[in-house]
């Protein structure tokens, strides 16, 4: 039978198509049925073209700080457009890419939106303008089938995005012309990262977060050093409040912010960014009839990315968090080995890297410090400042540190923490070793190069037990 497969897999963000590629490594036949952007919203509308707008940013602060470093760079300016257009270009490559990979390995793509009527039963309603070499709409059979649909935004009541003067991270990155002011609302890695990137180029910007902490899911300590910078840099930072009420202009939404001790005061901006997280796609495509277990528009999976009805699966953001693209190919992986017969690990998630491309950037793994104390441990805390490496200092970074939790018993690492220039390059070190289980001893004995930013990881190990040389 034509239509009949292997595996099916219904999105092809990162999850859902390198479990495609690995499928057709393992010789299974396989399909992805994609609606709207090859390669999902990743590669099209967030991880990637985000890092290129950031990369801009980056540049453009160098600039603007160029007699720091003996240089001279008068008047430095920048085009909105040209920026956006390179973003966009950079995304249009990846998706390009994606598509090409998917056509090397022999990957069908089924160009449409689907809906499972029956386990191993998937019908199809074609979309416009398929991508050229895609199936359409139809039945199609699958022994099984991998949910990958993926999230989008969550909308809050009262502040629905209206792509005008309210916009999620879509709009965001593709401004007409930078917003002389800005509200954000959430301070999680998608507020924060456009919070850092608008107010590089002059934008004023307020970040409001409901919970005493910016960055929510990270280390006390290093949210607290990432937001004294950010405020450094101007960006106007308000915890334990929330938007009690939003009134729309003709060219600005006015906000009325409320305080935890019920103080009230209102922020006039000309935009504003919605971006109090997301909610997975879990809707229309046949769960309920299937009997497929959803909690809260997540999709309840075991280890192995399994849901309860035997042939369906389910990765990345509609599987739950940490909603991150790593996290959904390492699982795409997961569950098409699994359904080869591989016998593959199940997932740890705590062994699953964060990262915010802010300036300065915060990586983590692992747990945190209280959390690491509330789990029963008893630990040993190292702390290594930049300002102590040669590296940084030379680079014009000396602002950022490195936080490393062991249990005092055993000397196993429980989590890294990390806040400064290329932290989400150096937090992979601290990945690998911890996926090797390693020890203090293990991790004391190697050598780190020199001059390298990734000497403060080693001397942060070495202060977890009163043995840091250079500070």
């Amino acid at each position: 039978m034509a239509n009949a497969y292997d595996v099916i897999i219904i999105g092809s963000g990162p999850g859902g198509y390198v479990a495609a590629i690995r499928g057709a490594q393992l010789g299974l036949k396989v399909a992805v049925v994609e609606r709207s952007y090859v390669g999902g919203i990743c590669p099209n509308w967030g991880c990637i073209p985000t890092k290129a707008l950031l990369r801009s940013a980056d540049v453009y602060h160098a600039m603007t700080h160029a007699k720091d470093f003996g240089l001279s760079a008068e008047k430095p300016g920048y085009d909105a457009a040209a920026i956006v257009k390179r973003s966009r270009g950079i995304a249009n490559q990846m998706s390009t890419g994606v598509g090409f990979l998917l056509k090397k390995n022999k990957v069908d793509i089924i160009w449409g939106t689907a809906t499972i009527t029956a386990p191993g039963k998937v019908s199809v309603k074609a979309s416009d303008n398929p991508p050229k070499g895609a199936l359409g709409g139809g039945d199609y059979a699958a022994k099984n089938i991998i949910i990958a649909t993926g999230a989008r935004p969550r909308p809050l009541p009262g502040m629905e995005p209206d792509k005008a003067l309210i916009w999620t991270y879509f709009e965001a990155m593709v401004p007409e012309k930078m917003p002389k002011s800005l509200l954000v609302v959430g301070s999680g890695a998608i507020g924060i990262e456009f919070a850092s990137f608008y107010r590089t180029f002059g934008t004023e910007v307020t970040v409001v977060e409901i919970l005493p902490q910016i960055l929510p899911v990270e280390d006390e300590e290093i949210a607290a050093l990432a937001r004294k910078r950010f405020e450094k840099e101007g960006i106007r930072i308000l915890t334990d409040a929330k938007v009690a009420k939003v009134t729309k202009g003709k060219d600005s939404v006015t906000a009325t912010i409320e305080t935890k001790d019920g103080k009230t005061q209102e922020i006039t901006a000309e935009r504003m960014i919605s971006a109090a997280g997301v909610v997975g796609n879990s809707e229309n495509l046949g769960l309920e009839k299937v009997g497929v277990k959803v909690d809260r528009g997540i999709i309840t999976v075991d280890d192995h990315c399994r849901t309860n009805v035997p042939g369906i699966y389910a990765i990345g953001d509609v599987a739950g968090s940490p909603m991150l693209a790593h996290k959904a190919e390492h699982e795409g992986v997961i569950a098409i080995e699994t359904i080869a017969g591989k016998h593959p690990h199940g997932l740890d998630k705590l062994k699953i890297p964060g990262c915010t491309y802010c300036s300065p950037q915060v990586a983590s793994v692992g747990l945190t410090e209280k959390k690491a104390i509330a789990a029963g441990h008893e630990v040993r805390v190292g702390r290594f400042p930049f300002i102590g490496n040669g590296k940084a200092v030379a680079l014009g970074e000396p602002d950022g540190m490195v936080k490393t939790i062991f249990d005092k018993k055993t000397g196993q690492l429980l989590g890294a923490h990390l806040v400064g220039a290329e932290v989400t390059e150096l937090v992979q070190g601290f990945v690998v070793a911890m996926n090797l289980e390693t020890t203090e001893e293990e991790l004391i004995n190697a050598v780190f190069p020199h001059p390298t930013i990734s000497e403060t990881m080693h001397e942060s190990v070495l202060a977890a037990y009163g043995r840091a040389i250079h500070i």
